[in-house]
């Protein structure tokens, strides 16, 4: 997937200025910036949620249009925002189809749908065991999986996902680690936004840093310190151009 020269303005406010970024199979790219970057407009333009202004979206190297959200997964691009937006009071086969339930003659086919999910939740956790809980009485991580089993279930190629481990303790955390590196391994790409350094580290080969609008730069996570990122992201400059002081002046 490439997004190349994106734009997008509300009235007279540039919240995407000319930013190219790109995501291959099998890697995580995190996207990071302060409130108001421009990072999360960013991603509702590959969504769907939001069309560019002007601009281009590629996927393996053909132009495409994602003028809605339906488009935008008709070429394999789910999105799993930080509500997780699943219906509380259903379990998790309900809830991986939920929109596109199996019939069989005419009524709801339970046990295709239940098999499908544990199939495909298998994948990604082999110890979840909760197909019959109303998803409001599981873990966080365990509901993350039941969200990513929906986008996942029906063909994804690239996974927007939004601050998936906010509100986590370390041990869900943890889990939602496991799921992201199942879905690499998988050949999912995932552009993963995030407040959470700590969490980019762990889980990006790359770093995508948006300040104001624009793009500060892309940077290879091995070839960066978090300081230099963190410089990146509050003063809006690439490492090349931090100084000593600046950098020291973060911890300030």
């Amino acid at each position: 997937m490439e997004l190349r020269n994106i734009h997008v303005a509300f009235g007279g406010v540039r919240a995407v200025a000319g930013v190219t970024i790109d995501l291959h199979a099998g890697e995580v790219v995190g996207v990071v910036g302060g409130n108001g970057a421009g990072k999360t407009t960013l991603m509702r333009t590959l969504s769907g949620a939001r069309p560019p202004d002007s601009g281009q979206i590629l996927v393996n190297g053909q132009p495409v249009a994602i003028g809605n959200p339906r488009e935008a997964k008709a070429l394999g691009i789910e999105t799993i925002y930080q509500t997780l937006a699943l219906a509380d009071n259903l379990d998790a086969p309900a809830n991986v189809f939920l929109g596109r339930e199996l019939e069989a003659a005419t009524t709801l086919d339970d046990a295709a749908m239940e098999s499908a999910t544990r199939k495909v939740i298998g994948r990604l956790n082999p110890n979840f065991k909760n197909f019959k809980t109303p998803v409001l009485r599981l873990s966080g991580g365990q509901r993350q999986a039941v969200a990513i089993a929906r986008a996942i279930h029906f063909n994804a190629r690239a996974l927007i996902m939004d601050e998936p481990t906010a509100a986590l303790g370390p041990a869900e955390t943890a889990q939602v680690h496991a799921l992201i590196r199942q879905l690499k391994s998988e050949g999912i790409g995932i552009f993963l936004v995030s407040h959470d350094i700590h969490d980019v580290f762990d889980l990006s080969e790359r770093i995508s840093v948006m300040y104001h609008g624009r793009l500060v730069g892309t940077v290879n996570k091995n070839d960066v310190t978090t300081d230099e990122v963190l410089g990146m992201i509050i003063l809006g400059k690439p490492p090349t151009k931090l100084t000593r002081q600046e950098l020291a002046e973060l911890h300030g």
